[in-house]
């Protein structure tokens, strides 16, 4: 079995796109031009990337020669919430096996947004109900938004479409992650949380974090059921990088957020550390990425460290369930 993870900076939407010119894909189209070659050819394979990878040459070429080479193929777009899990982490995946070892399910040509054994109906790419995993996997372009929808949040409704209410966010982005935070398939974040203790005060933002980026803060509670991709940059940097967590809870957004720029900076900060945001912890993201929980970084690993090693990670659980197909 080979299993690959080529670099994803030449197919990320929100790079320069250079696809197979970038220096960075020279060792995926060497294993491209020797696959071929090969005495034996592998049995099964398997690929990860990011959203975007899907509409490249090098996508093109790796088909081109997965078929001259015999293998059959599967293509799929999936996030960590199709199986209940409250972190939306949109990645292209593709598996292979030889011809010999046809897969269980019939999908020719088609990019799977949904596992076979899920509901057929949103199966196909063009049914892509994970418009807001997609957006959430533009990390540094993140719309962040209010998880918090009141009972009023019908009356909103009257209001253009576009139109900004407070925290930077507009009626349908309120509508969508309201949606979101009701969708019962789906597992609340309290059940990957660790216990409040002293240790947690390292993880709180600080007041210049809360002043510089509070309108731009993806912020949730421990009963959404949802979070926006951790890249490895969370930690260290603030915009777009992940959801952080409120553990006020009975704190109101709107009543923080509402006219605060009108207020002086100290009045401003006093609002905003009413909220008591943190970070996720990394072992609260291992969590979400379904690492057991016996997994453990060594004491030298600096949570610095951490954060990148989880931010470059892939969700455990989405990956097993694709082997699990593969060797069916």
């Amino acid at each position: 079995m080979i299993l690959m993870s080529p670099p994803c900076q030449p197919f990320t939407r929100i790079g320069l796109q250079g696809d197979v010119s970038d220096p960075r894909t020279k060792s995926f189209l060497y294993i491209l031009d020797i696959l071929p070659r090969l005495q034996k050819l592998p049995k099964y394979l398997l690929l990860e990337n990011v959203k975007g990878f899907e509409s490249s040459s090098a996508r093109n070429e790796l088909l081109q020669t997965l078929t001259t080479c015999g293998f059959k193929y599967q293509e799929f777009l999936l996030s960590p919430t199709c199986l209940g899990i409250p972190n939306s982490r949109l990645r292209y995946f593709l598996i292979a096996k030889l011809h010999q070892e046809p897969f269980s399910f019939q999908a020719p040509g088609q990019i799977l947004t949904r596992f076979p054994d899920q509901d057929p109906e949103d199966l196909l790419k063009e049914k892509v109900a994970d418009k807001v995993d997609e957006a959430s996997s533009l990390s540094s372009e993140e719309k962040n938004l209010d998880p918090n929808i009141g009972p009023d949040c019908s009356s909103k409704k009257s209001l253009p479409k576009g139109a900004f209410l407070f925290k930077l966010e507009t009626v349908e982005e309120m509508e969508r992650k309201h949606n979101q935070d009701n969708d019962p398939s789906i597992q609340m974040l309290k059940d990957f949380l660790e216990e409040e203790n002293e240790d947690m005060s390292q993880y709180f933002l600080p007041p210049k974090s809360l002043l510089r980026y509070g309108l731009l803060l993806d912020i949730v509670k421990p009963t959404c059921r949802r979070s926006t991709c951790f890249t490895k940059g969370y930690g260290h940097y603030v915009e777009g990088t992940g959801s952080v967590l409120q553990t006020a809870v009975d704190v109101q957004l709107e009543s923080v957020f509402k006219h605060i720029d009108e207020l002086p900076e100290e009045e401003k900060l006093m609002k905003l550390s009413s909220l008591k945001l943190r970070y996720f912890t990394p072992r609260e993201i291992a969590n979400l990425h379904g690492f057991p929980l016996e997994f453990g970084f060594p004491e030298k690993v600096t949570v610095k460290q951490r954060y990148r090693l989880l931010g470059n990670s892939l969700n455990v659980h989405v990956v097993a369930k694709l082997i699990s197909i593969l060797l069916e």
